[in-house]
């Protein structure tokens, strides 16, 4: 089961890498879907958490005190090159990495999938991702309490069908859609709630 997240984590980052080598310099400077960050901002933030062991993890939350933003915001500014390119060769040079921090193996996934959207859908990118890849990262997201990056809590508020896999979760108001579209709204990405149909798809906005 290890091998086969690591083989398609491997896979998001390689069809990444691919999209981004056809950018010009004024696309990666375009703003990603993560609130704040440029498309050239998510992939440093890539590198960053490719390049994060368990020890690492712990011992920049430290420096931190313990605020998982201004470590991330940190991570960005570490890793960003002074050109896309030499931010682009980063990547490839993590591409086949298997560290992780201390979290479930399957959050290699939604950090791939979440942030590969994050970058591909305001420049108008399209991939077709694997359905296992996208279903295990929204399963995550939906046991995974709020304070550690999930979505648990929604749960109760929502129920969630997938109209493309077999996922059905939650006891609140209905709500469908793709798993891809289901997964980013309940990562905070407000742009796929025009993606999503049902009553509760406000609930998901104002979360």
């Amino acid at each position: 089961m290890t091998n086969e997240v690591w083989t398609m984590v491997h896979t998001e980052r390689a069809a990444l890498i691919q999209d981004l080598a056809r950018l010009d310099d004024a696309q990666w400077e375009v703003p990603s879907l993560c609130a704040g960050w440029t498309v050239h901002d998510v992939v440093a933030h890539l590198i960053d958490t490719a390049r994060t062991t368990r020890l690492g993890f712990v011992a920049g939350m430290v420096r931190a005190r313990f605020d998982f933003d201004l470590q991330n915001a940190r991570g960005v500014e570490r890793q960003r090159g002074t050109s896309a390119r030499e931010t682009l060769e980063r990547l490839r040079q993590v591409a086949a990495r298997t560290s992780t921090p201390p979290a479930p193996l399957d959050s290699r996934l939604v950090e791939e999938v979440v942030h590969g959207e994050d970058i591909r859908r305001p420049l108008g990118l399209v991939r077709t991702y694997p359905r296992d890849a996208v279903e295990r990262s929204l399963r995550l997201q939906l046991r995974t309490p709020a304070s550690f990056g999930g979505a648990k809590e929604l749960l109760d508020r929502v129920h969630l069908t997938a109209t493309d896999a077999d996922l059905s979760l939650g006891n609140g108001l209905e709500v469908t859609g793709t798993a891809l579209s289901l997964l980013l709204a309940v990562s905070g990405r407000k742009a796929a709630l025009a993606d999503l149909d049902g009553p509760g798809v406000p609930e998901l906005a104002a979360a």
